[in-house]
């Protein structure tokens, strides 16, 4: 059954929480929601708890990798979302009006040769679609967990809503009240300042980068089409994607945090670096944005697991995160779903904290060597830079190791 384009009004919030539960998944972002489709296709009964009442209309992350379209096929939802979204098979690096490299996407998957661009509001309604479809209980929101009590055989977390987020009486969604849930498993799933993550006492190492970028989505008027484009100039990197719907997203980097620009300002920074000039009336989105780095010290604390932003944070430049997310939940998957059947699991959860840590690692250096690339050089030393990049990535086997690394494999 194809899930429909948007969930109907009477279906976006639920009441009140299940009292017992096997799963409790804690925030209804796109990892928590596609960890919750993989559960209950195996029959678990789980419970999302969301704070936000709705998604937000904001555009965030926008990048699916290959790996991540494998992980998404699982959850019946990857063909929905390469139909819809904008399937990007090559990239080119320009500077001062001219390529400077070419990177080909098709030979990094064999099933999808490509990146996707899709924006996160869409891919959220997806993803909410489907585990409606498998159980329209799955989701509660508006719902924000305060207390956590794990006694070894079960988590119980207790809780409040939000008043005047439901139809009226229905308990926590819809008059502020309390309520308490019993699971067997506990997974945190609500992002980068994560409540449960807090609540079970486990630290995180975080540090600011000194990296700050602007973005925003225009109509696109550049012909480069299903073209992904870094511009590497002195001033720093400019990056343009495409997306759905004849939509192009501009990401420069700045100096500073601009949190007061305006459209006019990133098209004129656009414009002053690469001669293209997005018309600041297109505008549908604008977001500065400085950039730091996290790494919980323990993914496994008890009955609960982290996941996605709760677990790991890496840079936005690169477009890893929410993809380091769904892997993070396809590897978790099975293994609940084997303790649920009363196996063993205390040395896979180990490799599970051990790998995804590892993964993470691994991302958060190669967002960093993104960002290096676009920090501003002065023109002799980007000229000379940029001709070392091109004689490297003229090479096929350079160029496929670069698309690999580019594409998380």
């Amino acid at each position: 059954m194809t899930p429909p384009l948007e969930p109907p009004p009477q279906l976006r919030l639920t009441a009140v929480p299940r009292p017992v539960s096997d799963v409790a998944v804690v925030g209804g972002g796109p990892v928590g929601m596609y960890l919750a489709v993989l559960l209950a296709q195996e029959g678990v009964r789980v419970q999302v708890l969301e704070q936000r009442t709705e998604r937000s209309l904001h555009s965030r992350a926008i990048g699916i990798h290959p790996p991540a379209l494998d992980a998404l096929a699982a959850a019946g939802v990857a063909e929905m979302m390469s139909g819809e979204g904008v399937q990007i098979r090559r990239g080119e690096a320009r500077s001062s009006g001219r390529r400077v490299a070419e990177v080909d996407f098709s030979a990094v998957s064999r099933r999808f040769p490509y990146v996707l661009t899709l924006p996160q509001l869409r891919t959220e309604a997806i993803l909410e679609a489907r585990l409606r479809e498998l159980d329209p209980a799955a989701l509660v929101r508006g719902v924000k967990v305060t207390g956590l009590h794990d006694d070894g055989g079960r988590v119980l977390l207790l809780g409040a809503g939000s008043a005047g987020t439901g139809p009226a009486g229905t308990g926590p969604a819809g008059g502020g009240g309390t309520f308490a849930l019993s699971a067997r498993i506990a997974v945190a799933a609500d992002g980068a300042r994560s409540g449960l993550r807090q609540l079970v006492g486990t630290q995180c190492r975080t540090r600011a980068l000194p990296d700050t970028y602007l973005m925003g989505d225009f109509a696109d008027t550049t012909g480069d089409g299903a073209v992904g484009v870094l511009y590497l100039e002195s001033g720093g990197i400019v990056e343009s994607f495409p997306l759905p719907g004849g939509v192009r997203r501009w990401v420069a980097h700045t100096g500073r945090l601009m949190e007061s620009a305006t459209a006019t300002d990133l098209a004129r920074l656009v414009s002053d670096r690469t001669g293209m000039y997005p018309d600041p009336e297109t505008n549908t989105m604008l977001s500065a944005f400085s950039v730091r780095t996290a790494l919980a010290r323990r993914l496994v604390r008890g009955r609960t697991v982290l996941i996605g932003d709760a677990a790991h944070e890496v840079s936005p430049i690169g477009g890893q995160g929410m993809n380091l997310g769904w892997l993070d939940a396809e590897a978790l998957a099975p293994i609940i779903t084997a303790s649920l059947q009363g196996q063993d699991v205390g040395s896979k959860l180990e490799a599970f904290g051990r790998d995804r840590r590892r993964a993470a690692l691994v991302a958060s250096l190669q967002a960093q060597l993104n960002m290096a690339l676009g920090r501003p050089l002065a023109p002799r030393i980007l000229a000379g830079r940029n001709a070392g990049l091109a004689r490297i990535l003229r090479s096929p086997t350079a160029g496929n190791l670069v698309a690999r690394r580019f594409t998380m494999q």
